[in-house]
């Protein structure tokens, strides 16, 4: 019984990433080569994510009431609808930016609770299989970055072969996939205390008894702080300067697919380590060694117009040193969340963490346009630097080696 839930979970994240990631590189492709607006690029891309974020914040309460299997399922299940309109109405000659942007916001809507939804299930998963949090963390985010290279390298194929609109056919069915694989093999988490509680006003209570135990906190708020920033930074990169730079090299979807596969391929390899040394590390250390190589790098090499090779061995340290970032990130997050508090606190922790992303695409094309795409990866990375320098100087963070366990927290 132990291990099926944990296996269930593996494979629905590894489909539901895996679409997500594909759909991340078929979209903004399919507007840049529509369009040639690096601007739009990163318009569509705020489209998704300012809603995903707002849901993902908003949805806590709920995954805490009704469980976070029933969301997961229902949020998947909706999302094979919404992705599937993009290549039914490209088929039929129809689609178009009107068309698309609310199509990417019904997306951005679904994804956060469901994603949210499947996050919150991993303490009890943890507690069922009787490992470390730092290891089954580190297999999720191993699972995280397998699908992320799947869903990259598998986006540049199906670009070149049946072009973007069309790959994201792929994407509904890894929905639909991951939906029947939770409904089949997770079963229904312990409800909160206040399951039971209805209304707009009982609503607002459960997500400010949230916001007020994260805020209480100080490593939390330091953990969102700098991840959020850093979020705002790596969405410029994803969504539109590698793609502005794909493009300007005379390359095609196939390289953008393969630079992805390659940082996120090793960054799988950095989680599965993750998974099986985390526990026994200094996480502080790691975390901020792991940032430095993963930020400030990747963006130089191309600010200079490194070659191939270069490019290739950059990102591949870099994702190897990112692949230990999620996996301590979370455990600390699990140890110091109460139960029942945990759908709130992590979909708001979560949410926090990413609400910069809708406006990183908008950064990322602005400064293309005001100073051209090489003065844009060097500032980009600039910025990174100095924001993964944070530890040093943040006496917060240094709570990350204490662990604190949840349960033996009263919140008021």
């Amino acid at each position: 019984m132990s291990r099926r839930p944990f296996v269930a979970l593996a494979i629905a994240e590894t489909l539901s990433l895996s679409g997500t990631r594909l759909s991340g590189v078929a979209i903004p492709w399919l507007v840049l080569s529509t369009t040639g607006s690096p601007l739009l690029t990163g318009l569509v891309a705020m489209m998704e994510m300012l809603p995903y974020v707002v849901a993902k914040a908003l949805g806590g309460p709920l995954i805490d009431r009704l469980g976070p299997k029933r969301i997961a399922i229902l949020c998947d299940s909706a999302s094979v609808i919404a992705v599937g309109f993009l290549p039914l109405l490209h088929l039929l000659d129809l689609l178009t930016m009107p068309l698309l942007l609310p199509i990417v916001f019904a997306m951005g809507v679904l994804r956060g609770p469901s994603d949210a939804a499947k996050q919150s299930m991993v303490p009890n998963i943890a507690e069922l299989a009787s490992v470390p949090l730092e290891r089954v963390t580190g297999v999720v985010g191993a699972i995280e970055r397998l699908a992320s290279t799947a869903g990259a390298a598998g986006a540049g194929a199906l670009i070149a072969l049946v072009g973007p609109s069309q790959a994201l056919t792929v994407n509904a069915l890894t929905f639909a996939a991951s939906a029947l694989i939770v409904a089949i093999g997770i079963p229904v988490s312990p409800r909160a205390p206040k399951a039971e509680a209805a209304g707009i006003l009982a609503y607002g209570r459960e997500l400010a008894e949230g916001w007020h135990f994260m805020r209480r906190d100080g490593v939390l708020v330091a953990i969102v702080l700098m991840v959020a920033t850093t979020n705002l930074l790596d969405q410029a990169y994803f969504a539109v300067l590698l793609p502005v730079w794909t493009q300007h090299s005379g390359q095609g979807a196939a390289l953008l697919g393969a630079l992805f596969a390659i940082f996120f391929g090793a960054s799988m390899i950095g989680a599965a380590i993750a998974a099986l040394i985390a526990d026994r590390m200094p996480r502080l250390l790691v975390y901020t060694v792991a940032f430095l190589l993963a930020g400030f790098p990747r963006f130089f090499v191309f600010a200079v117009d490194s070659p191939l090779a270069t490019i290739f061995a950059i990102l591949a340290v870099g994702g190897l040193a990112s692949g230990f970032l999620n996996p301590i990130i979370n455990a600390v997050l699990f140890e110091r969340i109460p139960k029942p508090l945990l759908g709130r606190v992590t979909s708001l922790n979560a949410a926090l963490c990413w609400a910069l992303i809708p406006f990183g695409g908008l950064v990322g094309g602005a400064l293309i346009d005001a100073s051209g795409l090489s003065a844009a990866m060097l500032i980009t990375g600039l910025a990174y630097l100095a924001v993964t320098l944070a530890p040093l100087a943040h006496g917060s963070l240094r709570g990350f080696d204490r662990k604190k366990l949840a349960d033996n927290i009263v919140s008021s």
